[in-house]
């Protein structure tokens, strides 16, 4: 606990907040990515703004594996306050910090444990030891990959998601929180080297459970150590990336690469590997050591419970039109995620309700760590930035599918800078399948939420 209170002196407490969910963002092509503002530069000091959504909900009402009898509010209002900030103290260091203070209004949400929040996404100090050599200690946002749907080598992102308006994979990889590490990079001509440690500083805290405030969210992001290296270079038109990753044991590899396909088309592809067991064993696992599964509980549906080597790849490539529209095609494969005849176990077991907690504890926890729940899903997103000509408005959508059931997730997202102080934006989102499909079987059906942002 020393150790932990230390780093998390050295990253501070959460700052005073203000700006968030917007899409006046750096863009990853083809994706429209909310939240976090641009990287502040050394002479931009501070951006910041003020946003309130309000979200209507719509439920489905039977099941062939029950969620609980509790039904969330059907709407909710969340009123946040956003700040990036990068102060330069010298030619050679600056500190840089994120972060995001919400209050959350609907029923049934108590005071302030559960309506209020605050996510220190990022605060860290960069110190240029030597010319393209970087140093950095603090809480950071390390985003690996180059898919928009699933990164396998996103070896940072599980336990770090926050609250915001859209579901679009791009603008959680964006807004959440950081890791506390160490990182180390040098850059040189054509490429760029980088090691991280990022120190175990708390034992894992079970899902779902109630932080105060303020709560950093340490035991969270650092429930373990771990190291990872990549290396990044260039050849011709070729961009390839090759990472090592180590994670209390287990050690995983990983590729991304992407290739320019005539002048509006760009391929990639990114892949990892390692030991691991599946999502089934792994959940129950997790859920018995921070103590919200009883040591006696079995690995239900039946899986082999032993490790073996799992291949996670997205593949795919975006097309670039010249009406500044993207249309992005991916096909994405879990090894460690749900086989059809998984999922059949799946609903089969949870049938009994004296299990159906434990099947949704199962996905809740791929959902926590930010992994595909199935093994094969396809992704496909589409942007369109100005449309019809349209001064400051983006259109874009995008829908997940499971390529076993056929069942499928997805927004329609719009946004218009009202001005250089005004924008707003509106999500709807949507979940279609059947009964016993991954997607027709979650207690959300429907949503629909307006955003409205003040920069100040």
């Amino acid at each position: 606990m020393r150790k932990a209170a230390f780093l998390i002196a050295i990253c501070g407490i959460a700052l005073p907040a203000a700006a968030q969910e917007n899409d006046d963002l750096a863009r990853i092509p083809g994706a429209v990515e909310e939240a976090a503002p641009p990287p502040a530069t050394a002479e931009d000091h501070g951006k910041y703004s003020l946003a309130n959504a309000f979200g209507w909900y719509g439920y489905r009402g039977t099941f062939v594996v029950s969620p609980g009898a509790a039904v969330p509010s059907r709407w909710n209002d969340r009123v946040s306050a956003d700040a990036l900030v990068t102060w330069k103290l010298s030619d050679t260091l600056r500190i840089t910090a994120s972060d995001v203070l919400a209050a959350s209004f609907a029923d049934g949400i108590g005071f302030p444990r559960q309506s209020v929040r605050n996510d220190l996404r990022e605060l860290y100090a960069t110190w240029e030891a030597a010319p393209e050599t970087y140093l950095e200690a603090g809480r950071i946002n390390v985003r690996y990959g180059v898919a928009f749907g699933y990164n396998p080598t996103d070896f940072f992102r599980a336990r770090t998601s926050v609250a915001q308006s859209s579901s679009d994979p791009g603008a959680m990889r964006n807004n959440r929180l950081g890791t506390v590490m160490l990182r180390g990079q040098h850059v040189f001509d054509g490429g760029s080297l980088e090691v991280i440690y990022a120190p175990k500083l708390h034992s894992p805290v079970p899902m779902g459970g109630l932080a105060w405030p303020l709560d950093p969210k340490i035991d969270q992001t650092n429930g373990s150590d771990r190291v990872s290296a990549s290396f990044s270079f260039e050849l011709e038109e070729f961009s390839p990336q090759v990472l090592a990753f180590y994670d209390s044991g287990r050690l995983k590899f990983g590729f991304n690469a992407s290739h320019p396909i005539g002048n509006s088309i760009i391929a990639y592809a990114s892949w990892a590997g390692g030991e691991a067991p599946s999502v089934i064993v792994d959940a129950i696992a997790f859920g018995k050591r921070t103590r919200m599964l009883p040591s006696y509980v079995p690995v239900l549906p039946p899986v082999a419970s032993g490790r073996g080597f799992k291949n996670d790849v997205s593949v795919g490539a975006y097309w670039n039109g010249e009406d500044k529209e993207t249309i992005s095609i991916e096909y994405n494969f879990h090894q460690a995620g749900l086989s059809q005849d998984q999922w059949r176990s799946w609903f089969a077991t949870g049938a009994n309700p004296m299990l159906s907690s434990l099947m949704w504890y199962i996905r809740g926890y791929a959902a926590d760590r930010q992994d595909p729940t199935s093994r094969h899903q396809a992704f496909v997103r589409a942007d369109w930035i100005e449309p019809f000509h349209i001064l400051h408005a983006d259109l874009n959508a995008y829908v997940m599918t499971n390529l076993a059931d056929g069942s499928c997730t997805g927004q329609l997202g719009a946004s218009y800078d009202l001005s250089d102080y005004w924008s707003v934006a509106a999500f709807v989102s949507g979940t279609t399948g059947g009964r016993r499909s991954e997607w027709g079987s979650l207690r959300g059906s429907s949503s629909a939420i307006l955003q409205i942002v003040r920069y100040l």
